[in-house]
């Protein structure tokens, strides 16, 4: 968070005041790897995010974007350089295909898929399937999920303006918390934390998202084989064809005591 000054603005009368702010700042993420025999490491996204949780985050987006498949690839992470370099390195002989990572260099904090060269790069091929049937969450649990992961938004209280991405166990236990400016950084942190723990596959969680549903954050909730994705917001199209494409449940406008299902209903109780 970030102190600034500001002009509150309230019936034409104006008063200088101080605020809080959500910090926003680039993220280089470096890759170490074998290629053709040899050492290689070159820098494959710069993502503008909230500082914070930062090797999760390197973690989580490149799991997500199919590069590794598991914590066990990873040799090791640390931050590099200036401090805004996270660097990932790959144990010796896993197989990498660095034509996935072909995308513009940077990342604005509100798309995740932004500098994808191809229309072919967005396709997914997820390490294992969304298990079927999988988990079931009563409705009278899902009610209550967005005010459970209010209550843990502290850097939200103060700026009002992260989002936030959490897992939930069927008992409505709190697994993880992770809030960004970005929502995919948020998904990517959040994931990247269980890949750390872990516990990818996540096939009994539900993950939950403090804004829209759009088509990136189900395709990285499917990557770690999550089931249940819902949103406070609206999905896209595309994030319920995908949804219905693997059989994840995809529940939106999730506010109140109402929620729409548009995929996966038979797990919702």
């Amino acid at each position: 968070m970030a102190a600034v000054k500001m002009a509150r603005v309230f019936c034409d009368q104006s008063e200088m005041h101080d605020d809080v702010v959500a910090v926003e700042e680039p993220l280089e993420i470096r890759l170490g790897c074998d290629v053709a025999g040899r050492r290689v490491h070159r820098a494959v996204s710069i993502t503008m995010r909230t500082p914070g949780h930062d090797l999760e985050l390197a973690v989580g987006f490149l799991f997500t974007e199919g590069i590794i498949a598991a914590r066990e690839q990873v040799a090791g992470v640390a931050a590099c350089g200036a401090g805004n370099v996270a660097c990932v390195n790959l144990r010796p002989a896993t197989d990498v295909d660095l034509s996935r990572l072909e995308r513009h260099f940077y990342a604005t904090s509100s798309c995740g898929v932004c500098g994808k060269l191809a229309i072919g790069a967005l396709e997914i091929h997820p390490a294992r399937p969304i298990r079927q049937p999988g988990p079931r969450f009563p409705s009278e649990l899902i009610y209550r999920l967005p005010e459970l992961l209010r209550q843990t938004q502290n850097a939200f209280d103060l700026t009002g303006g992260l989002h936030a991405a959490a897992l939930f166990s069927p008992e409505g236990t709190l697994l993880g918390l992770r809030e960004d400016v970005g929502r995919h950084n948020a998904v990517d942190k959040l994931i990247g934390f269980a890949l750390r723990d872990g516990t990818v596959p996540l096939g009994d969680s539900l993950i939950l998202v403090s804004g829209r549903a759009g088509f990136e954050l189900v395709q990285k909730s499917i990557m770690a084989s999550i089931p249940i994705l819902a949103a406070v917001g609206a999905p896209s199209s595309l994030a319920v064809e995908l949804a219905n494409r693997f059989g994840m449940t995809l529940v939106g406008f999730l506010r109140g005591q109402r929620f729409n299902i548009y995929s996966g209903a038979g797990r919702i109780a």
